[in-house]
């Protein structure tokens, strides 16, 4: 059986960083490097033309940040897919990062095998974070701040939008468990819930459920103790 090749655009401002990265993702028999930028200005413009499946986007460059390259190529229709690269991890910024619609978060430090293994992971449609960053996230979704007052109320109207076992689902998910332990605490069959995450995603025009973790935080749905529901 063919593999799907994987159209891979680099987007960093060191260009030994970029020869690196297209050494080491080139070789990778199932990813195809369609194109170079050095800034986040025009990647926009550049996707469209190169049509990658995925955006590998450093966040510190000139002119445009990744940051914001990404939240103007993932408001496009039929964006790519999109994984921030980094040498830091700061909360605001992966916070920034996911919000804008990024599937995935990886240090500049992260071994290279485990990079392809992302972007084969991301053009799947799975996201992706380094497990440091992972309970970095946790751990503000579980117990940070609240979020500003416009955007609390504009994430309890896109709830308002699910139904009740959805949402149920979609806290649960914005807790941190997975299929089988929300599937244990809300008498669902671990495919009904795979089902009602979709819905959620689908509804609420998400693309993962990183997104949702912030979402049902964003809405104050996470306040409470974690208890189980049925």
């Amino acid at each position: 059986m063919a593999l799907m090749t994987i159209r891979l655009l680099i987007v960093d401002d060191d260009p030994l960083v970029r020869a690196g990265l297209t050494f080491m993702l080139g070789g990778a028999e199932d990813i195809e490097i369609v194109g170079e930028a050095a800034d986040g200005h025009g990647v926009g413009e550049l996707a469209l033309e190169l049509r990658p499946d995925v955006v590998l986007m450093d966040i510190r460059m000139p002119r445009v940040d990744g940051l914001s390259a990404t939240e103007t190529l993932r408001a496009r229709p039929d964006a790519p897919e999109v994984i921030v690269l980094t040498t830091f991890h700061a909360d605001e910024q992966v916070l920034r990062a996911l919000r804008a619609g990024a599937a995935g978060f990886v240090l500049k430090d992260t071994p290279p095998v485990e990079i392809v293994d992302a972007v084969r992971r991301v053009a799947h449609g799975d996201p992706v974070l380094s497990p440091a960053v992972m309970r970095q996230l946790m751990t503000q979704v579980s117990g940070g701040t609240a979020a500003p007052g416009d955007r609390a109320a504009r994430a309890r109207e896109r709830i308002a939008l699910l139904a009740d076992r959805e949402r149920e689902v979609a806290v649960a998910v914005g807790r941190g468990h997975s299929n089988a332990e929300i599937s244990a605490r809300l008498y669902l069959s671990v495919p009904t819930v795979k089902t009602h995450v979709s819905r959620v995603l689908a509804k609420l025009g998400l693309n993962n459920r990183v997104q949702i973790a912030l979402l049902v935080h964003d809405a104050g749905l996470l306040d409470g103790p974690d208890t189980d529901v049925g």
